[in-house]
Formats: C-alpha cells, structure tokens, sequence
C-alpha cells in the first residue's frame, strides 16, 4: 500500500467499533515478534491531563539528549500526529511500509482501529531504536490495547467520570479501570487525589508492590512571586527543588501536569536515564500540544460570497479539548482567570454520549454568547438537541449553527478583535476548526 491507501484502509476499520481486551493484541504482536518485548516504556494513564504529561515529559527527556518516542491519541487533522519521535511525527513511507505489514500479517483476521495504530507504534518505535517511549493509553487502562508493555514508571494523572459505558458508573470503578495499568513492582506517578480513586490507585499499589509517589505528598509544586513556580520533592529519590519553572502550556492546571511529568522524569534517573534541572527547565518551557489551551490570531472566517467590511480581519481564538465535565471545570478556571477582563464568544460541538447537560452548565455562565455547531462524526450532538441541555439564560445567549465553517463565521460576525473566540466540547471539532484557521498541525 502507498501511503493513502494505508490511511484508507485505517479508516476503515473504524466500522469495527470499540472493543476493550487485550486478547487479540498480544495475539497478533506475537506474530510479529512481540516488538512491545524490547521497549523501555512510560505508561500513561487517566481521564484528563495525559497528552499534556506525554508531551512534557518527551520533551524535558528531549532536552536531556534522550530520543524519546511519543504514542497518544486522538489526533486532530493527521493521523501520524499519534506517532512521534520528540516532536517529529512518523515519516509517510515508514507508515505505509508498516501498515502494509501489519495487513499481510493479519490476513483475514480483524484488528480494531486503535489496535492498528497501537501495533504500529510499537513495530515503529522498535525499529526506530529509541531510548524510551512514552506510551498513552487511548481508553481506561486495564483492557486498553497498550497494556501489553511491562513500562519502568507508570502514571495515572487525575481520574474523573468519562465513558461511562465502558468503564463504569462510578468514580470508584473507573479508577479500577484506570489503575490496572499498575505492574507488579514497577513504581507509579499519580496525581489521581480525589479520595475515591487515590484509594482504589493506593489500594493496587500495595497489592501489587508498587511504590506510590503521590501529589501533593511525595512532590508538589508552588507559585512564585515572579510568575514562576517551583516543583519540590518530599521523597527519595524525587527529594530536590527546582525552581524559576514557566509552562509554555496555558491554563494554571498545567503546572500540576507538568509536576507530574517532572517526577516521572527524575524516576527514570534510576532506570539509567539521569537529567539535569536545566533539562526540566528548558522542557517545561518549550513544549508544544496544539488544541490543549492554544491561544492564537487569526483571519476570521467568513461565509462564502461574503467579502466582509473594512473592519479588523483577524480575531484572538482559543482551542481546548475540554469535552466533560472536568475537563471542562478546569477550561472555566482558566478563563476566569486569565480572560476574566474578555468578551468570550464560545463555539461549541459535542458527542452525544458525553456528560452535555453538566458541561453546558458549567461554560455558558463565563461566556458572552454561545455558537452551537455538530462535530465531526456518527455520535456527534446535534445543535439543538445541545440547546435543549442548556438553562434558560444560557439559550437566551445562544445559537445554533450546524455547519462547522458557518459557526466560526457567526463567532467572527458577533465578537471584535479583542475578543476572544473559545472553541471547544470535542477533540474532534478542534481537528476541523485548527484546520480551517491554521491549516494541518505540522511536525518539528
């Protein structure tokens, strides 16, 4: 297969829908010489904060001279965004090339989508020789198609209620989902504090032999009156400060993400990865994740025909991929406090198996008007079915507007340029939008 026909053939097997076990996935890794087997791995686990961690930490291991291999999903225009050596995605021949192999392997037998993905990543990283790879679980953890590797450090960022369907109807039994990426003796990172699931997380530590280092316990970090921040550690082998730490991430609750992947980082000084603070330093500072509070300026979007007026052509725009209801708490802190003085025009697209009522809640209050569209895909929420899931002052302020492109232009038609446009309810709806206002996420 060329490299598009690899992609199409990908897509296709998103027919098959998700089916959590690790069965088939060690079966067909197997067949292909167990390349998980040769790998020295972070696993990475959790509700919200994962990809910011992921990212963090290859990129502090960046700086410290490590080639570094990131595996994370979803992506948002381009497929090979989920495949990174540091920040330089899978070359499109390297892509083709596995893909092919994978399809000649498994003949007529089926892999779901994120089984593919996941088996290339594998089959990439070991061909690619890396000194370790940072490994994000796509759903859960227990059953997900990454828990074939043994890691050296695991993490499991914060833990609140999502996929209900597949991971259960209660704090308690997501995090049995989430923490059954914890191996017998290999330590854990986690920032999952809410008590019911820091018990359930504490609770597999124990009975599996795992040394726990917990936030807020073992490290935990604190604002400096420069606008920096510092990350301590209580415990051996985490015990040292680092201090003047910015996070070239926005929002205040990446520093707790960014001290989550600190720690993972001085961890793996055991494992023969040792670094200096300059390292985390310069990491924390420099990396990049696009459609996690990306703030930027850009043309506004027009409908077609519609050649504008002699007003301002560009717009502030914010994209989060806030998409429940702790995610989307977290996007609301960050709004009251670094845009409180804004006017916030909001578009926002959902899938419909998601908690909308608490999310709408939660984001209609902060913002000035509020654009309705549908995301991409099957399970996408209509405009209006998100208006009924609305209070009542918040549909005073809102409209709905199906088409994507359309949406942008009303939110360009009713803010001006020094307001913000915040587009977020779904990682998929980002994936058209950056698109469209920026073009496909680039490597390097």
């Amino acid at each position: 297969m060329d490299y598009q026909e690899a992609v199409d053939y990908l897509y296709s097997l998103q027919m098959h829908k998700i089916k959590l076990g690790l069965e088939a996935m060690r079966g067909f890794l197997d067949r292909v010489g167990s390349p998980e087997q040769g790998l020295r791995c972070v696993h990475v686990a959790g509700t919200n904060g994962k990809g910011s961690v992921s990212a963090t930490l290859v990129a502090i291991l960046g700086r410290a001279g490590y080639r570094a291999g990131l595996y994370t999903s979803p992506h948002l225009s381009d497929v090979r965004e989920r495949f990174r050596l540091g920040d330089r995605f899978i070359d499109r021949e390297s892509f083709a090339r596995l893909a092919t192999r994978i399809r000649e392997v498994l003949g007529p037998d089926q892999i779901t989508f994120f089984e593919f993905c996941t088996a290339l990543a594998l089959l990439w990283f070991a061909e690619s020789e890396v000194d370790v790879v940072v490994l994000e679980t796509g759903m859960g953890g227990r059953l997900d198609a990454t828990n074939v590797v043994t890691p050296l450090v695991s993490i499991i960022t914060s833990i609140s209620m999502d996929h209900e369907a597949y991971l259960g109807t209660n704090l308690t039994e997501v995090a049995g989902e989430k923490a059954g990426i914890i191996k017998e003796r290999v330590p854990v990172i986690s920032s999952a504090v809410v008590p019911e699931a820091a018990a359930v997380v504490e609770r597999t530590c124990r009975e599996r032999g795992a040394a726990l280092y917990l936030l807020g316990r073992d490290f935990d970090f604190a604002d400096d009156p420069d606008g920096s921040w510092t990350w301590k550690g209580q415990a051996p082998p985490l015990q040292r400060t680092i201090s003047g730490l910015r996070c070239a991430l926005r929002g205040g609750y990446q520093r707790q993400n960014s001290s989550v992947a600190i720690a993972a980082a001085l961890l793996l000084g055991q494992f023969g990865f040792p670094l200096e603070p300059a390292a985390v330093t310069a990491g924390v500072a420099e990396v990049s994740w696009p459609g996690r509070m990306e703030y930027f300026q850009a043309d506004v979007v027009r409908e077609p025909g519609d050649v504008g007026d002699a007003g301002p052509n560009q717009r502030w725009y914010l994209l989060d991929g806030a998409h429940n209801p702790d995610g989307v708490q977290r996007l609301v802190e960050a709004l009251v406090a670094e845009f409180g003085d804004r006017r916030l025009v909001c578009v926002w697209g959902a899938m419909g198996d998601k908690d909308i009522t608490t999310a709408l809640a939660a984001i209609s209050p902060v913002v000035d008007r509020l654009i309705l569209t549908s995301a991409p895909g099957e399970r996408a929420a209509t405009p209006e079915r998100l208006l009924a899931c609305l209070p009542p002052e918040g549909r005073a302020k809102a409209d709905c507007v199906g088409d994507i492109r359309a949406a942008l232009a009303r939110a360009g038609a009713v803010s001006g340029p020094e307001d913000c446009i915040v587009v977020a309810g779904s990682l998929y709806l980002l994936g058209d939008v950056r698109k469209i206002l920026r073009g496909e996420v680039v490597d390097g």
